[in-house]
């Protein structure tokens, strides 16, 4: 039997890859391991073992003789946390996730960490650049990262890959590609600034594909950005999106002196619901410029820019494009 373990499995990514496995059948067995549990129905071959990985694993997972041991479990969402919660969760879980692999002996540990390890990237920023994470959730990244690296190194034969993929969308995520195509068929969404300042965005099919190509080599340890080959500008992107969209009306630029303020009116008149916050107006404001230089490469077969990656995500939840009501 072939088993793999995906801490956060009932995440976003680690939903879709199970989904995938599941599909393709690479895995005879896919665990979900999961403070929550999975929001459907889980398909055959997937089952779920409630686990917090800021705590000492069951004895059901402990049980486990997993292929692969896939580690996306951390508190990520900014805004939304304490800073002390990135380092009780992400620290505390690349280390129980890479002592669950050395007791079941498993040698394959692939990691999901961020491109948020760099710090803020006005120029190209490839692998090859220096790390200068500067919020909590980029500082506990890059710390987990070298967690991981202490346990391949101890271990002859292991293998490690570490994804730092940009920010992912597509269908079901809820994320800032989708409030971005929200607000621009309502009619609300700014340019916070300068229409030129650059976004690296990754489609979760193409994150997926990426997760299969670097599993199939052979390197010890291998550390790759994920994001899509063409880095767009935020004025390309919203150009894209009007044009999925057929939306004629011109979208205008606010500065962000004046955007933050008002995030914070709505933030302030809506209780905390608005989706519209003064953080993610300053993220929307900073260029995170990233370059899959490793993928490129190793030869990596890009298949989804933006625009067909949203023709791809309408063809499967057309909901997500329809006009509001």
């Amino acid at each position: 039997m072939s088993q793999c373990v995906i801490f956060g499995g009932c995440g976003y990514i680690g939903t879709m890859l199970a989904q995938h496995f599941a599909a393709s059948g690479r895995f005879t067995e896919i665990v979900l391991a999961d403070i929550r549990g999975p929001s459907g129905d889980l398909p055959s071959g997937v089952k779920f073992i409630p686990c917090d990985v800021r705590h000492e694993f069951t004895p059901e997972l402990a049980r486990l003789t997993p292929e692969w041991i896939f580690n996306f479990a951390a508190i990520h969402r900014e805004p939304g946390h304490e800073a002390r919660e990135y380092y009780d969760t992400n620290l505390a879980g690349a280390r129980n996730v890479c002592a669950f692999a050395e007791r079941t002996g498993c040698t394959n540990v692939f990691f999901t960490s961020s491109i948020a390890t760099y710090g803020p990237t006005v120029g190209p920023t490839s692998e090859r650049s220096p790390n200068y994470p500067q919020t909590p959730y980029g500082i506990t990244k890059l710390i987990a990262e070298h967690i991981h690296h202490v346990w391949q190194a101890r271990h002859p034969g292991s293998r490690l890959v570490v994804a730092r993929p940009g920010v992912i969308y597509g269908p079901g995520d809820p994320g800032n590609i989708l409030r971005m195509i929200r607000a621009i068929q309502r009619g609300y969404f700014f340019f916070p600034g300068s229409t030129g300042i650059r976004k690296s965005y990754g489609y979760i099919f193409g994150l997926i594909e990426s997760m299969e190509f670097m599993m199939a080599r052979k390197e010890p340890l291998l550390t790759y950005n994920y994001v899509e080959e063409k880095t767009e500008s935020i004025g390309g992107l919203v150009k894209i999106v009007r044009s999925v969209l057929s939306k004629r009306s011109p979208v205008i630029s606010l500065p962000q002196w004046l955007l933050v303020p008002a995030a914070e009116t709505v933030q302030w008149l809506t209780r905390g619901r608005s989706p519209i916050h003064p953080v993610r107006v300053r993220k929307a404001a900073t260029s995170t410029h990233i370059l899959p230089s490793r993928l490129q490469e190793l030869g990596f077969p890009f298949r989804y820019d933006f625009e067909t990656s949203l023709e791809h995500w309408r063809g499967l939840a057309p909901e997500d494009f329809e006009s509001p009501s």
